[in-house]
């Protein structure tokens, strides 16, 4: 049923969850496992000259990190005998990258996992994968 399956990755406990399951079920359908890890841009201002770390520094810091994440998932889907194909993206908004990157790679299905905020931390902070759902016309799975 499914054959490309997108699990984003923040490398988070949270996230392992949703990695495993993603896993499970491209083993179960023999589908194609993709990740992404989204950077966060260096945020520019006015003072920038001034801030405790250099743009590139900081530039290098987010794609270390990135690409250790996409590494990880990737290496988790190799010991189960599965293709994995990570990717990393600098993005403002990391769903915005979701859903472009899901559309671009035309999976099948997107496996995120959710913090499970509810009332007022739900609302002040939103939620990237109730934007995802907002935004994709295709199967989401979330694991909690």
């Amino acid at each position: 049923m499914f054959k490309r399956i997108l699990v984003p990755t923040d490398g988070s406990d949270i996230t392992s969850h949703a990695v495993d399951t993603a896993i499970q079920l491209a083993k179960v359908h023999g589908a194609q496992l993709l990740t992404l890890s989204v950077m966060e841009p260096f945020p520019y201002s006015a003072v920038s000259e001034i801030q405790p770390v250099p743009p590139q520094e900081f530039i290098d810091a987010q794609q270390r990190v990135a690409l250790r994440r996409v590494e990880d998932v990737c290496a988790a889907a190799a010991a189960q005998g599965l293709s994995c194909k990570g990717h990393t993206v600098e993005a403002l908004h990391a769903w915005e990258a979701i859903v472009d990157h899901a559309k671009a790679e035309t999976v099948d299905l997107i496996v995120m996992a959710s913090h499970g905020r509810s009332g007022l931390a739900a609302l002040m902070l939103g939620s990237e994968t109730q934007k995802v759902l907002k935004h994709v016309d295709l199967p989401v799975l979330i694991v909690k």
